[in-house]
């Protein structure tokens, strides 16, 4: 941590931003749409492709409404993002008009991504719009999506949709301007940092979320938003959303916000969309020898090695396996579903078709279709 180590700006050819609720939202909420929209204008005539995540429907809702705090209800909370969803695009349509930009609606759940075919799928869909020229707005579909209201999944959103396109960089606009040292609400002698080499749990520590803030992403959300970024090599942003050329100035190289190494890829294709999953169907817990074995060895899972099974899925779905002290070893893809592999759990690969009257594979997961945790994630 330390310095800003500058990255070519001509590397940065397809951006992914995520702008914040705080940013949009109060008197001048409107005139920093527009200015961002002026910004990723710029970004289109240099040749550059951006994706645009924007949050902000919940704020607009209720502006639109008349309400000074939030429903405590969570079909309210839908409610209320379902009432500002069309105000939100409807000002974005506006501000891109202004630059002869045209724009189009992605609304998509955690769900979405963690079905291959439907992840494959907006993949095509976002290269499309790209080609075209159009600049395509994504949000999480609050009216459906109960833990994006509570939990702020936009930060973590704009992780995925980066790796999903295959993003140079990922910006994140917020109103935290920087990640600084200690909380420069309660410590004003704080330094802001601008270069991080990689997020780690002493960098967590950092985080000093704000549950009074407009939007529900505090700089934990954040600070786990670039991990998932450094995992398929993406650098990430983290800039003040209310400074007009923010983005051009950091660019350049200027001290501005903060920079989040992208690293090495640790995955790619298939594996980094495991690794990534923000919804996976199930558990399951395996013994010591397994859990060595898919740790250390690169092997498959066996069904002897399996001591629970948690949850309901099926064949082809994505399950978390855990040790037996209940830290993450990894995620894979299942070749047996939740009833099956509690029937021929702690049995050896012999009396599967005995058991089940079949046998689709040796192996409950193979070792193809596992991603294992970062250190951070396995902690």
């Amino acid at each position: 941590m330390g310095e800003r180590r500058p990255l070519p700006p001509q590397t940065y050819r397809r951006l992914v931003i995520k702008v914040g609720s705080a940013v949009l939202s109060g008197p001048a909420g409107r005139q920093q749409q527009l200015a961002i929209a002026a910004q990723i204008a710029g970004l289109r005539r240099e040749g550059r492709e951006v994706v645009l995540v924007s949050s902000g429907a919940m704020a607009m809702g209720l502006g639109k409404l008349g309400l000074t705090e939030r429903p405590r209800t969570m079909p309210g909370k839908q409610a209320v993002a379902a009432v500002g969803q069309p105000t939100l695009m409807y000002w974005w349509e506006q501000a891109f008009g202004w630059y002869d930009l045209k724009v189009a609606q992605i609304l998509l759940t955690a769900e979405d991504l963690a079905h291959r075919h439907r992840y494959l799928s907006a993949r095509q869909t976002l290269e499309t719009l790209l080609e075209w020229g159009i600049v395509p707005i994504i949000n999480e579909n609050d009216t459906v999506m109960v833990d994006e209201i509570k939990f702020g999944d936009n930060d973590q959103l704009s992780a995925l949709i980066a790796t999903l396109v295959g993003a140079d960089l990922l910006i994140l606009l917020s109103d935290i301007e920087a990640l600084y040292e200690a909380d420069p609400r309660t410590h004003p002698t704080a330094q802001p940092i601008h270069f991080v080499e990689r997020v780690n749990a002493q960098v967590l520590q950092m985080a000093g979320d704000d549950p009074n803030r407009v939007g529900t992403g505090g700089m934990k959300s954040k600070l786990l938003a670039a991990e998932k970024a450094q995992a398929a090599g993406i650098p990430t942003l983290l800039l003040p959303g209310t400074r007009p050329q923010s983005i051009a100035e950091a660019l350049r190289g200027e001290p501005i916000g903060t920079l989040f190494a992208g690293g090495n890829r640790r995955y790619s294709g298939r594996k980094l969309w495991l690794y990534q999953l923000p919804k996976p169907q199930g558990e399951i817990v395996v013994d010591a020898g397994a859990a060595l074995a898919l740790r250390q060895g690169g092997a498959s899972l066996l069904p002897a090695g399996i001591l629970e099974v948690r949850g309901q899925f099926g064949v082809g779905e994505a399950v978390r396996c855990l040790d037996e002290r209940g830290h993450l070893i990894g995620v894979g893809l299942v070749h047996y579903s939740a009833a099956e592999l509690r029937r021929i759990q702690r049995r050896k690969t012999q009396d599967i078709e005995a058991i089940l009257g079949y046998k689709n594979t040796d192996e409950a997961i193979h070792r193809d279709y596992f991603a294992l945790a970062s250190e951070l994630e396995a902690r």
